[in-house]
């Protein structure tokens, strides 16, 4: 099994909505939110970690392909791949080239494991784009707002219980990177690529989706210098016959 290239896609994700992808961290301050969203250490910019977008578009493909009643509920490992339907084999083990074996504590078919290899996919953590920090510091903008929520109370008809949520707001853009490994053994994987690109564009990214929070749409995307953006356009989901 021989890489031969490792090919890096770049573009610009840009937020239709808010985005909230939560920091984890419980602690309130005077004046602050008591839902915040992730920030670098080192800078205090919100971004969005890499692991996000791996853990969103993975879970979204194996949807797609319809194997979470097979694993379920549990990510896609070499275990399951005996139980799914064989027409879906080798888009099975394009997930698992692309994202790698969930860990697994039984054995599993040793041939099968060196039939995949190792995750061909990685992706970067996207911080925002200086252009757009340079555009809120020129307005004199924060880089995030506050969103507060209520519940209502169905019979007194008033709200109850306010929290406040911080979000990065629409309009923010964020630098996107992955790369992909390429094997000599390899079938082209980057139509499965495309179609969990726009699978996330379609369904969003991070918390209180329904509430229409994390709607993001992708303005550029280059690989290797050609442009990519079209390759979205192409994908259409339509139901089994």
């Amino acid at each position: 099994m021989k890489l031969i290239a490792i090919q890096k896609l770049t573009g610009t994700l840009e937020l239709v909505s808010g985005l909230h992808i939560g920091s984890g961290n419980t602690e309130m301050h005077i004046g602050g939110t008591d839902n915040p969203v992730i920030k670098h250490p080192l800078t205090q910019h919100p971004y969005i970690p890499g692991s996000s977008l791996k853990g969103k578009i993975r879970s979204l493909l194996e949807w797609e392909l319809g194997v979470v009643g097979v694993t379920d509920g549990a990510p896609l490992g070499f275990k399951h791949i005996g139980k799914i339907d064989p027409p879906q084999h080798e888009a099975a083990k394009n997930l698992l080239r692309l994202f790698g074996g969930a860990p697994e504590g039984g054995n599993h078919d040793g041939d099968l494991v060196k039939e995949i290899g190792p995750a061909r996919l990685a992706f970067w953590d996207c911080a925002l784009e200086p252009g757009w920090i340079e555009e809120m510091n020129g307005r004199n903008l924060l880089l995030t707002e506050n969103k507060s929520e209520n519940m209502i109370d169905r019979i007194r008809g008033v709200a109850e219980h306010p929290r406040n949520t911080e979000r990065v707001p629409a309009g923010a853009r964020f630098e996107f990177n992955l790369t992909v490994r390429v094997h000599a053994s390899d079938a082209d994987l980057w139509p499965t690529v495309w179609k969990g690109l726009k699978l996330l564009e379609l369904t969003g990214l991070g918390g209180s989706g329904s509430r229409g929070y994390g709607k993001l749409k992708f303005t550029r995307l280059e690989l290797e210098g050609e442009d990519k953006l079209p390759e979205l356009g192409k994908i259409r989901f339509s139901a089994a016959a």
